[in-house]
């Protein structure tokens, strides 16, 4: 009885050593590669440190181990909340030949709240069925000084000679504290830039009852203030000049300390429906040989501040020209008027330009246009000849009516008397 049972245990190891060597027979038949080196940026991979954002060479090493072809390459890096992956093109190999791939893997931004974590690469060759696989232990961990731009808020339509916000949250996505932070805004299109200080931004939020380690996930020496921040938002203000042209424009947001720089841009439109600083009552005058032609320049200021504008008048062969004032201020919203004076000796068509200038900034150039043609009435003996015998013939007409208009004075009667 007891041979009987010995030879039925017999019996059933030897059918589970069977299994199990077919099995393995079978796995190894499965198998692609051997001999499977893997190498990050020319060194070895096991308990590596990478850092988030960067791009990482992975080079792969291995011998082939059979005939197979649609070969791929494939690496797979797995955290916690983001997994990164990258493939070669397909490709053949031959058994007992050894092969060698490259591959460019980018290291994806997880760490929020921590300043490193664990994550496993894992190496999969396969192809016709076979496959191998390596995996590796990494550890992650953050930038040494980075501040990411979270938001830049701004209105999407800003008018021409508004002042308006930029709004700006900023988060410290690095390894170390960031010590004095400033951002600074601008439009290099309008000429617009404003700089603010935005203080300092520790690595990560923590509190002081807890323990370096349970506060950053790395044993690491820090002090630790409950009320630092990990992000910090602020607000710059511009002012969008009068004189803006309507269209897009790009906002532009930079962020730098000692250590590092970041930068980021938004786009806005410009809407520009402010009345034009300078206008002419007309721009072609006609008049007759020297005689002043004048033309009324209206200087419009819509800003909020006094303006100065400076008048220069162009002067061209046979016309001069002038102005009756060649400085003027001009009130916040409100307006002045300059004449511009301009006269030639003979006949024809001159052109000249009158110039407006803000400070050194030309604000408009104004064409204008002369027509003078024939002797001007006044300059003419005839017609002043005419003129004061006109007057002298009025002068004694009016003399004559007055003379006409007398009532003769009545004569005495002397009556006789006789005694």
């Amino acid at each position: 009885m007891k041979k009987m049972e010995t030879k039925k245990l017999l019996v059933s190891f030897l059918a589970i050593a069977s299994l199990l060597i077919v099995a393995t027979a079978f796995v190894s038949a499965n198998e692609l590669a051997s001999g499977v080196s893997t190498f990050i940026d020319n060194a070895g991979v096991d308990n590596t440190g990478i850092v988030a954002g960067d791009t990482m060479t992975i080079q792969v090493i291995f011998t082939s181990d059979v005939n197979a072809s649609d070969v791929t390459v494939e690496v797979e890096l797995e955290g916690d909340k983001a997994d990164a992956q990258v493939e070669t093109r397909y490709f053949d190999v031959e058994s007992g030949h050894r092969y060698t791939k490259f591959l460019n893997l980018k290291v994806p931004y997880e760490l929020k709240d921590q300043l490193s974590d664990d994550a496993t690469l894992t190496v999969k060759i396969s192809g016709d069925g076979f496959e191998t696989e390596q995996v590796y232990d990494v550890r992650i961990q953050r930038q040494p000084y980075e501040a990411s731009v979270m938001s830049v808020s701004a209105d999407q339509t800003i008018s021409a000679g508004a002042t308006f916000p930029v709004d700006i949250v900023l988060k410290n996505t690095g390894y170390n504290n960031l010590d004095d932070v400033y951002v600074t805004v601008m439009v290099p299109e309008l000429g617009l830039q404003k700089s603010a200080y935005f203080g300092d931004i520790v690595s990560v939020e923590c509190d002081d009852q807890f323990s370096s380690v349970e506060n950053y996930n790395v044993d690491v020496d820090r002090k630790c203030n409950e009320d630092d921040d990990d992000s910090v938002a602020g607000r710059i203000f511009l002012n969008m000049p009068y004189d803006a042209k309507a269209g897009a424009y790009t906002l532009q947001v930079k962020v730098k300390n000692d250590d590092t720089t970041t930068s980021a841009s938004t786009q806005f439109n410009v809407q520009n429906n402010v009345a034009n600083e300078v206008a002419v009552d007309s721009s072609q005058k006609s008049v007759a040989e020297d005689e002043n032609a004048e033309f009324n320049l209206l200087l419009v200021n819509p800003t909020n501040q006094v303006k100065v504008y400076r008048i220069v008048t162009e002067s061209t062969s046979g016309l001069s020209t002038s102005t009756d004032t060649s400085v003027v201020a001009v009130p916040a919203g409100s307006s002045k008027n300059v004449r511009i004076i301009a006269s030639a000796q003979d006949s024809g068509e001159y052109q000249f330009t009158t110039s407006v200038f803000s400070g050194e900034q030309l604000v408009e150039s104004v064409p204008m246009t002369v027509k003078v043609s024939g002797s001007s009435a006044t300059s003419n003996p005839l017609v002043i000849l005419t003129v004061i015998l006109a007057i002298i013939f009025v002068v004694l007409l009016i003399v004559l009516i007055v003379l006409m208009s007398r009532k003769p004075e009545r004569s005495e009667e002397f009556g006789e008397s006789y005694y």
